[in-house]
């Protein structure tokens, strides 16, 4: 496919008329194959050195590199190619219809646009770079991350990293984490009648979630960041019962936990069983189990960090404010971070229109988006 050198918007339109959604969250997705090949075409096209890193199930990551003329500091681009699943969607998901300045479609803002902006940025800087620019569109990031992990494994390490996610043109040099928790109350199975020895799962698993709550009203408040605010829990699904007429033998509760710059899953597990031991105290008889079931570390950059310093100034000479605001989602940059490669997140659209039944992007977001990551490319 031929696009004219830098050309963000078509390279936009072309991305988001692929379907990449992500099949381990929609059954029989194709995953992000068609669009890692269209990528990788168009960057060669572009003059990148491109590879194809094959993560899982064949799904590849594409890694393209614009060499500079000397060893000076790197910095790479970073990105996720699939998207979530249609269902509920008021426009066509892979059209990348335009109307009103917009281009409709899923993906558009979270992150093809954002995807756009960083290729075209790099490419625009074709011949005149010092250090070395890398553009990691990576697989499975609405999952459990399997692109960046192992972008991260292969070795690596360019000097900092920006995570082209929908900002709204903010920079946003944090965001909070999350762990998955699931508990399972123990009771004990008999007839309705028999309370004398029936242990019902349900009403215990109602005690620890009247203490969560508590914690959540009372605790958690007092924890906070100066971007993010406080970290937070909630219960996400509950399932139990044998029927009307039995007492429950058992109830799964499952649990997310946001958490802030230093707080992390051990945190969350830990402050779980002290809730447990609370209530045993007072009803021996509760028994409960507590399994991790995944988690990802919040992210934070110092604004004083180069990086930091670099965009700020980038965004100044565009007339855009230079305010740092914390990231209301999770994003790959907290895997970066925790690798010792600064990533902060910048790009183009709205991350609340993200998973969204109406999902679109501004095209003069995107091209101003682009504008900025040429400019910091140019200044690091």
């Amino acid at each position: 496919m031929t696009l004219a050198l830098g050309d963000g918007v078509a390279l936009l339109r072309e991305l988001v008329r692929t379907d990449s959604r992500n099949p381990s969250l929609v059954a029989s997705a194709p995953g992000e194959g068609a669009v890692a090949r269209l990528l990788a075409d168009v960057l060669e096209r572009w003059g990148f050195e491109v590879r194809l890193q094959v993560v899982v199930d064949g799904r590849p990551n594409v890694i393209a590199v614009l060499r500079g003329s000397s060893s000076a500091r790197s910095l790479m681009f970073n990105g996720h190619l699939d998207v979530v699943g249609v269902e509920g969607m008021t426009h066509p998901p892979f059209e990348a219809n335009e109307r009103e300045g917009r281009i409709y479609g899923r993906g558009a803002s979270d992150m093809k646009g954002g995807i756009a902006a960083m290729c075209a940025a790099a490419a625009r800087m074709k011949g005149s770079l010092r250090g070395d620019i890398v553009i990691a569109g990576v697989v499975d990031e609405e999952w459990q991350s399997h692109g960046t992990s192992t972008l991260i494994a292969s070795g690596l390490r360019p000097t900092a990293a920006i995570v082209a996610e929908p900002t709204r043109l903010a920079m946003m040099p944090a965001h909070k984490g999350f762990v998955w928790l699931e508990v399972t109350v123990h009771g004990r199975a008999a007839h309705g009648s028999r309370w004398d020895i029936g242990v019902d799962a349900i009403r215990h698993a109602g005690l620890l979630l009247a203490e969560l709550d508590r914690i959540d009203a009372e605790e958690l408040p007092r924890r906070e960041h100066l971007l993010l605010g406080r970290a937070s829990l909630h219960a996400s699904t509950i399932e139990g019962g044998l029927g009307l007429s039995t007492y429950p033998d058992r109830c799964v509760v499952r649990i997310e936990r946001r958490t802030i710059p230093g707080e992390s899953h051990e945190t969350a597990a830990r402050e779980l069983r002290a809730a447990y031991e609370r209530i045993r105290s007072r009803r021996p008889e509760l028994q409960i189990d507590i399994r991790v079931l995944f988690a990802q570390p919040p992210s934070d950059v110092p604004l004083d960090a180069p990086v930091c310093a670099a965009l700020a100034s980038a965004l100044a000479a565009h007339g855009l404010s230079t305010t740092p605001v914390g990231m209301s989602a999770w994003t790959d940059a907290a895997l970066l971070n925790e690798a010792g490669i600064p990533a902060i997140c910048f790009g183009p659209g709205d991350m609340g229109l993200a998973h969204a039944a109406e999902e679109y992007i501004p095209i003069a977001e995107v091209e101003r988006a682009t504008e900025v990551l040429t400019t910091l490319a140019r200044n690091w």
